[in-house]
């Protein structure tokens, strides 16, 4: 497959999404991290979509600057790790519904809702509507 035909590759979109959550935990903008990696803000924008695969050693880097060991920024792997966390679920679905253009715009809103009531029955919305 070429590079140009590659769509993102599901690992390459996790950690990613990590990276992008991390350093804006971290309020971080990605220009600043793009200086501190001596690279374009539009590359950052690239890992952290997915798009561009991140390099071993540029990973190392990035984990550094946001005070992560590398391995937060992957998903756990079945069969090698013994806990099952119910933490480390809800932060991989956090971090999928991260990835998208929709999802963050959910993150963004979601706890302006005053309402209480509002925000149960949303999610029950949601919850129904992931079940179809």
């Amino acid at each position: 497959m070429s590079p140009a035909s590659r769509s993102p590759d599901a690992v390459d979109a996790f950690v990613g999404t990590r990276i992008a959550l991390r350093r804006a935990a971290l309020g971080l903008s990605q220009t600043a991290l793009a200086e501190r990696l001596g690279i374009s803000f539009q590359q950052v924008q690239k890992y952290e979509a997915g798009i561009n695969r991140i390099s071993a050693s540029r990973l190392h880097h990035v984990a550094r600057i946001l005070g992560a060991p590398p391995a937060t920024f992957f998903p756990s792997v079945p069969d090698t790790d013994d806990r099952t966390d119910a933490a480390d679920t809800w932060m991989t679905g956090l971090i999928f519904l991260a990835a998208t253009t929709e999802g963050r715009d959910v993150l963004d809103a979601f706890p302006r809702i005053a309402d209480e009531t509002l925000r149960r029955a949303l999610a029950q919305v949601v919850k129904a509507l992931a079940s179809r």
